[in-house]
């Protein structure tokens, strides 16, 4: 029989950084009995993103970030959108190069990720924020 749900998440961040949450999605599926379908996830912001990454070596975040401050420099003066301070164009440049959608196989009650990988909010900018991320199942 087929079976959906919905469910929302609110993570508070320090300011810019990824977040691991795998945890936190992987307690929702356990608790709502899921066992196989489909789980998107939607963070509802566009100064943040969503990420599956490695979840074994913080250099890999790391790297991540010094990349990112490489391509999409705070306070390029490039951009006009400042409302938030120089960090808030380069945070939704950030957003658009990434995304705020994930969809992850479930299978057997198991969100369907290789060993290495977690999933994370990715938080842009360097003030911290109160984040929403929208979570959907379909499935059995």
């Amino acid at each position: 029989m087929l079976h959906q749900a919905f469910h929302e998440l609110t993570m508070a961040t320090r300011g810019r950084g990824l977040y691991d949450f795998t945890a936190e999605v992987a307690a929702w599926i356990t608790q709502g009995g899921f066992q196989d379908g489909l789980v998107t996830l939607h963070l509802r912001h566009t100064s943040a993103s969503l990420l599956i990454q490695e979840n074994a070596d913080p250099d890999v975040r790391a790297d991540l970030e010094r990349f990112f401050h490489r391509l999409v420099p705070d306070g390029d003066s490039l951009f006009s959108h400042t409302c938030e301070g120089a960090d808030d164009m380069p945070a939704h440049i950030r957003t658009a190069l990434t995304t705020v959608n994930l969809s992850l196989p479930l299978r057997d009650g198991r969100l369907a990720l290789g060993t290495w990988q977690g999933i994370y909010l990715w938080e842009h900018l360097h003030a911290p924020h109160t984040r929403q991320i929208t979570l959907h199942f379909i499935g059995e």
